[in-house]
């Protein structure tokens, strides 16, 4: 007996939430409390899904007294982002997070700093996210977990209406749901990297804006890496300020603490294996390790290791984009992408505007995250408002890995997946990059391409494989495209700044992809350096 589909769930909403982590869950509950009906659909359960449930992250958080003192710290930042950052973008996400993470208290108990306060600005990332669901439920949003959006949907002006996608849970059942305004905060992508909590970060979201419209920002920009014991996942950097390394032999290496580790690190790594020690860790952070990053001494632990005392053989991680930069375009102060109805937050947004060219970190991040989760879920709101969902028609947007240019035959997913891993993750193509080795990248990425969007359709897995290769050919296209070194993009054959690229460069497109400058203004003086690069 041949069971027949069940019917697809149909919802109504005034905002719909993609994505469960910290942006998704800050924007539902500043949507539900700026008075809309919100529902929020996870790929994974809200709360324990992401990178951060399983950090220990910390906020940037500065005072607002003395100003002067914020003043300072944007200062600061503006300079070490290589003229991409925007100053009164970083006062404004400071502010934000110093005002909403207080009210996070009836849901999460905040420790105490050595001086007796309370300190807000760090807290534990499986009880963080715990708490943002407890918040997000506390406001009356209905959450769908295991239900990852497969597509958008759009009205017939183009303005964004709802998205449609399965319900892994209930037997694979469709769901669609009309909405007034969508916030996409379906986070990042570390290509499949073993950066711990990322792997269902495969780049989703930037697949369905692109499909809708809007472009991708900052996408060159994936060149961050960090340290991890090797064969492991453990990606948590802090402790490593105070390492020291030896090649395989015993000798000690020349990689000192300073903003070029990484990159020495790197070039070590090509060179054969790398051990560590943390024999210099100072005795009170030793102690206060497992709860600042409790997964870090959970490790060692397991493999009966004293990273105090013992040698352990070290890795890089590619972080792609979730510790790198690129992501939607923010077109708007609310966060709003160049699609109307459509607002972009956290890992799933550029973050240029408030990290520069270098990496944000976990305490830029994490106050993006949470800042402009609410900028988007309080605009999604103010919009929805005028709207209200109701049935208009809705035409769907999904393409590659839903509906294919050609006919429909299997596809070869794990050898697509190890072929991104294979353009993406190595130093020399990723890290040390090149006109010829970045070219090539785009002639495999390329053909991947067009198979999935001529032949592949079907299961979830083969949309996020679209979406895997689809970010990275924009990531590609870009780095060929900046002619120079600046920030997490470097160029081997191009290792000076050049000042005339100091412009974001949008992408967009799929069968052909465009590379442009976001600043009108900017293109002719520095056009020279965008002619001619194939």
């Amino acid at each position: 007996m041949v069971r027949s589909a069940p019917e697809p769930l149909a919802l109504q909403t005034d905002v719909l939430v993609i994505g469960g982590g910290m942006a998704g869950a800050w924007a539902a509950t500043a949507a539900a409390k700026a008075g809309a009906t919100v529902t929020l659909v996870d790929k994974g359960y809200c709360g324990t899904s992401g990178v951060t449930a399983t950090a220990g992250p910390g906020h940037w958080w500065v005072p607002p007294d003395p100003p002067e003192a914020r003043a300072a710290a944007v200062r600061a930042r503006v300079a070490a982002g290589l003229g991409l950052g925007e100053a009164d973008w970083m006062h404004r996400i400071l502010d934000r997070t110093w005002c909403a993470l207080p009210t996070l208290a009836p849901h999460y108990r905040f420790g105490v700093d050595d001086s007796g306060r309370t300190n807000y600005r760090a807290v534990r990332g499986p009880e963080y996210m715990r708490a943002l669901r407890r918040s997000v439920l506390s406001c009356g949003v209905t959450i769908l977990d295991h239900s990852p959006a497969q597509e958008l949907l759009a009205r017939d002006d183009g303005s964004i209406g709802g998205a449609q996608g399965l319900r892994r849970q209930d037997g694979g059942r469709a769901y669609r749901i009309e909405a007034g305004a969508v916030v996409l905060a379906a986070g990042g992508t570390s290509f499949l990297s073993h950066l711990l909590g990322s792997w269902t970060n495969t780049g989703d979201g930037y697949l369905m804006a692109a499909e809708a419209g809007a472009e991708l920002s900052g996408m060159e920009f994936t060149g961050a890496y960090t340290i991890a014991p090797a064969h492991s996942t453990m990606t948590r950097s802090m402790a490593y300020a105070f390492a020291t390394y030896y090649d395989a032999d015993g000798h000690e290496l020349d990689i000192p603490f300073a903003p070029d580790q990484t990159l020495r690190l790197a070039r070590a790594l090509l060179r054969g294996r790398v051990y560590c020690s943390l024999h210099r860790l100072p005795d009170d952070i030793r102690l206060r390790l497992h709860m600042i990053s409790p997964n870090v001494p959970l490790v060692f632990d397991r493999w009966q290791v004293d990273p105090y005392r013992d040698r352990f053989e070290v890795t890089l991680h590619n972080d792609g984009t979730i510790r790198g930069l690129g992501g939607v375009r923010v077109a708007g102060e609310d966060c709003a992408t160049s699609v109307p109805g459509l607002f972009v937050a956290g890992d799933n947004a550029s973050r240029e505007k408030v990290a520069g060219a270098i990496s944000g970190g976990g305490n830029v991040n994490s106050a993006w995250a949470l800042s402009s989760g609410m900028f988007a879920g309080e605009a999604a709101a103010r919009l929805a408002r005028g709207i209200r969902a109701r049935s208009v028609p809705l035409r769907p947007l999904g393409r590659a890995g839903l509906r294919p240019q050609g006919a429909a035959k299997t596809i070869d997913l794990a050898a697509i997946r190890d072929a991104v891993r294979g353009e993406m993750h190595p130093f020399d193509k990723n890290l040390f990059r090149s006109a010829s080795g970045l070219v090539r990248s785009r002639d495999v990425l390329d053909n991947l391409w067009r198979e999935l969007a001529g032949h592949a359709s079907g299961q979830m897995a083969v949309r996020e494989a679209a979406a895997l290769v689809a970010t990275a050919r924009w990531s590609v296209a870009t780095a060929i495209r900046r002619t120079e070194s600046r920030g997490l993009h470097r160029r081997e054959d191009h290792p000076a700044l050049d000042p005339a690229l100091a412009v974001r460069l949008l992408s967009s497109g799929f069968d052909r992809i465009q590379v442009t400058a976001d600043d009108a203004a900017a293109v002719p003086a520095s056009q020279h350096a965008l002619e001619g690069v194939p």
